[in-house]
């Protein structure tokens, strides 16, 4: 009497052969998928950032440019306050 049935072990082995290879397969694709997944994440977040400092750059630029007529307004009347000023003495 055996213990264990040839043929039983040979189709064990055959569907493990078979299934475990598939598995792997499967494994590593979804992995693969995963990784490939949070990288546009990434790039999307990061494409999101430049976009919010290329808006703030701008911004900036503008405010910039606001102040620097302002400042030059107030140089235009200190000149002229310090000319009065002049005269008067």
């Amino acid at each position: 009497m055996t213990l264990y049935d040839p043929d039983a072990i040979v189709w064990t082995l055959g569907v493990l052969v078979l299934i475990v290879p598939v598995l792997i397969v499967a494994i590593r694709q979804s992995g693969a998928t995963a990784r490939t997944t949070a990288q546009l994440a990434r790039e999307r977040e990061y494409q999101r950032l430049a976009e919010l400092a290329l808006a703030t750059q701008e911004l900036t630029e503008h405010e910039l440019g606001e102040i620097t007529v302002r400042l030059e307004e107030i140089r235009t009347r200190v000149t002229s306050v310090e000319r009065s000023l002049k005269e008067i003495e």
